[in-house]
């Protein structure tokens, strides 16, 4: 592959959150501090208490019933289309591959501090041990770590990443990205088939697709209301896949102007339109802004997995979707352009999707 397509970007080198919090500190450092951001404390208002996250059942969308899976299927149409985030029961994916996977990402946030720097970002790249959007030295910062990298197609991966990973951990994450990229494939199909869109028109946008993951560590804080563990956006690729690694929530999404918290599921993914498949859906599902808050007991641990096209390829609305009476909304952009652009800026809302919009 072209060297000028795998550079995308970077993002500045900043401290690990870990390590500060770990300090025992009682002032939060100024950079962190969010005076921007909605008062981020756990509990919902009256008004959102009501609000709840679809959930959908992936047995019945592949079930030999006829009308429980037409049923099931309208259900995770209007989950796209109306909330952008569903949670996904009965997967298909093993419990006890699931388990390995949050052990392993508990194990590597435990890693001492020169073991790690091994795995820290590198100038000018994006992937390993750090923050990412990070474009100037004034911006505030959130308080969290994350490990970021490209997963598949498996010649993208880094080779000091991914393959110097501690063993079993590696193995173990070598078998969930390839069962997280079957289950994309599956949840998109079924998406094109709710949307009456030509299957082949997403087959061609997604197939043999860049996958990325990124480990989230929030650590605790003792002035929680202050910082914010992920800045309010949508995802910028096709579809994401979260995993909730231990017992903390913190995850919260922008629902009918409230911030509503969501309270993951026992053996669940959560499931989140990114801003591409609004692109490709051409408007109808829709990314929705989310974002991670922390508390002051306990870290929070979640990995992403992010299904967008593949980077030599380009996407746009899908040509099935585009009528008279509803033109096309966005226009086409080659997917190393697009992610250039991505990481040349802050993270703020849904702004990147809007350049994408014909004016």
């Amino acid at each position: 592959m072209d060297a000028n397509l795998t550079k995308l970007g970077g993002s500045l080198p900043v401290s690990c959150v870990q390590e500060l919090a770990k300090e025992a500190i009682t002032e939060v450092p100024s950079r962190y501090i969010r005076a921007d951001q909605d008062h981020p404390l756990m509990h919902d208002d009256h008004g959102s208490l009501l609000l709840q996250v679809p959930v959908i059942d992936m047995s019945k969308l592949s079930s030999g019933d006829l009308d429980l899976m037409e049923s099931e299927l309208e259900n995770l149409h209007v989950a796209c289309r109306d909330w952008g985030f569903f949670q996904l029961i009965n997967h298909g994916v093993s419990c006890s591959l699931v388990e390995e996977v949050k052990l392993g990402i508990q194990e590597l946030f435990k890693l001492p501090m020169e073991e790690k720097r091994k795995f820290w970002q590198e100038e000018g790249d994006l992937e390993g041990f750090g923050q990412a959007f990070v474009v100037s030295e004034e911006q505030k910062l959130d308080w969290a770590d994350l490990f970021f990298m490209v997963s598949l197609p498996r010649h993208l991966r880094k080779p000091r990443l991914f393959p110097m990973l501690p063993s079993p951990f590696r193995d173990v994450l070598d078998e969930y990205t390839s069962e997280l990229r079957d289950l994309a494939t599956k949840i998109l199909l079924l998406m094109a088939k709710a949307l009456k869109m030509d299957a082949k028109d997403m087959v061609e946008q997604f197939d043999e697709g860049r996958q990325a993951i990124r480990m989230n560590y929030y650590p605790p804080c003792p002035r929680p209301e202050l910082v914010i563990g992920l800045t309010p956006h949508s995802d910028s690729t096709g579809l994401t896949i979260l995993l909730q690694v231990n017992e903390k929530e913190g995850l919260q999404v922008r629902k009918e102007g409230k911030w509503v918290s969501v309270k993951p599921l026992p053996n669940a993914f959560i499931v989140n339109i990114g801003d591409i498949l609004e692109i490709v859906t051409n408007g109808t599902y829709r990314s929705i802004e989310h974002r991670a808050i922390v508390n002051s007991m306990k870290e929070r641990l979640s990995i992403a997995t992010f299904h967008s096209p593949k980077l030599e390829g380009e996407f746009g609305p899908a040509p099935s979707l585009i009528t008279l009476d509803k033109p096309a909304l966005f226009r086409r952009i080659g997917m190393a352009d697009y992610l250039r652009g991505l990481f040349s800026r802050e993270l703020q809302g849904k702004s990147y999707l809007d350049a994408m919009r014909i004016a």
